[in-house]
């Protein structure tokens, strides 16, 4: 498995019943659920941080919309 989807990544999708989840990279169950976007988005911001992985928010057709990375960047901004 590639490191896009492994465990060094985590993720604020759709839930089908409505809200928002955040799941870790390959994982079958949600480490968290929202009742907003912006409330997963948050939280997947702050979990990411401390767990240094890349965050993947995704739009409502469960396509990523924005990654944030939090973890070890292959091409990290000089400066």
């Amino acid at each position: 498995m590639s490191g896009k989807r492994g465990p060094d990544t985590h993720h604020v999708v759709p839930n089908p019943a409505g809200g928002w989840d955040i799941k870790r990279g390959g994982a079958v169950r949600a480490s968290g659920h929202f009742d907003t976007k912006r409330e997963a988005v948050d939280q997947g911001r702050q979990v990411s941080r401390n767990q240094g992985t890349e965050l993947r928010i995704h739009n409502q057709d469960g396509r990523i919309a924005q990654s944030d990375s939090h973890g070890r960047d292959p091409n990290p901004p000089k400066g």
